[in-house]
């Protein structure tokens, strides 16, 4: 469920989708190996029990950041179901843009590989022709990076920069090759759950790009989370329905990812969402590789799906 229309059926469209990937032959098999009994009832129940089993068995963070998550270990028959559902859940193979146009491309921040890894696909796209109407929008948040993150940085000759959206920001100054931004606005609260910033570039023969480092909406609690800075640019570029909006991730992250577009923008704006994955087989993103994913990293993201997806589900019911 990688591309959805909003249309005046978007509830059921969605609702069919979500069915198909929780109640999927993949996944049912998954959860069998794990010891889990499928439930009866509706959708709903089959997400709570999936949210329930997955937080039991593949929540290998704890509420820690993903980098310090512990690995499982699995024998080897399992690591192989494991790698065999997360690539028929999509997980695993990039797909390309479905269409040749979008009204909006939409880069998704992360750990600082992945940072440097998407802005760098976002380029490759439109400079292999992908139209864009509006803006590019690269979209991050305060976090600090790891010690393990810049020192991947340092390895690969970047600079060690301090916050995820300061890579994003280095990121497009380099693939972008453009010095400084042309509009800039941002709020220091005194704190990176509650602060945020606003950067648009506008590099010659492409669509502007806008940086944007969301708030969290729940300060007191966490800092700002993928929903929250996809909601946060739509209240600034001003969504409108049938908007065509390109969302870039990894192909790991690509069904919670795309679930959470659709909760915060498909829904209530009305537009069309597509997310797809980089391609690794792109030539400009040598110079940082993916990491090696694992069979825990798969496992954990197969459960962050999950959960989105019972969110979105949630939010349909209620509306």
């Amino acid at each position: 469920m990688h591309r959805a229309d909003a249309s005046p059926t978007v509830t059921e469209r969605i609702t069919q989708d979500v069915r198909a990937w929780v109640c999927s032959t993949a996944l049912r098999g998954l959860v069998r190996h794990f010891g889990g009994d499928w439930p009866a009832g509706d959708l709903a129940e089959v997400l709570r029990f999936l949210d329930d089993f997955s937080a039991r068995h593949w929540d290998f963070r704890g509420g820690r950041e993903r980098p310090d998550a512990r690995e499982p270990d699995l024998d080897p028959a399992t690591t192989a179901l494991v790698l065999d559902t997360a690539a028929a859940l999509g997980l695993i193979h990039p797909a390309p843009p479905a269409r040749p146009a979008y009204a909006h491309l939409v880069v998704l921040g992360g750990l600082a590989h992945a940072c440097v890894r998407r802005v760098g696909y976002a380029a490759h796209l439109l400079r292999a022709g992908l139209t864009v109407t509006g803006e590019v929008a690269v979209l991050g948040s305060f976090r600090p990076l790891s010690d393990a993150e810049r020192r991947i940085l340092a390895d690969a000759g970047l600079p060690a920069d301090a916050t995820e959206v300061d890579v994003l920001d280095t990121a497009v100054r380099r693939v972008f090759e453009v010095a400084g931004p042309a509009e800039q606005a941002g709020v220091d609260a005194g704190h990176p759950h509650h602060s945020w910033s606003s950067r648009t570039y506008r590099p010659a023969g492409l669509p502007p790009v806008r940086v944007l480092a969301a708030p969290s909406s729940e300060p007191d609690r966490r800092r700002a989370h993928t929903a929250d800075t996809q909601r946060f640019w739509a209240g600034h570029v001003r969504l409108a329905p049938g908007d065509e909006v390109l969302t870039v991730t990894a192909p790991i992250y690509v069904p919670f990812q795309h679930c959470d577009a659709l909760r915060t923008l498909a829904v209530p704006y009305g537009c069309d969402i597509e997310t797809v994955g980089v391609d690794p087989a792109v030539a400009d993103l040598a110079v940082l590789p993916e990491q090696t994913l694992t069979p825990g990293r798969y496992l954990q993201e197969i459960r962050s799906a999950i959960r989105s997806m019972r969110a979105l589900h949630s939010g349909l019911r209620s509306d």
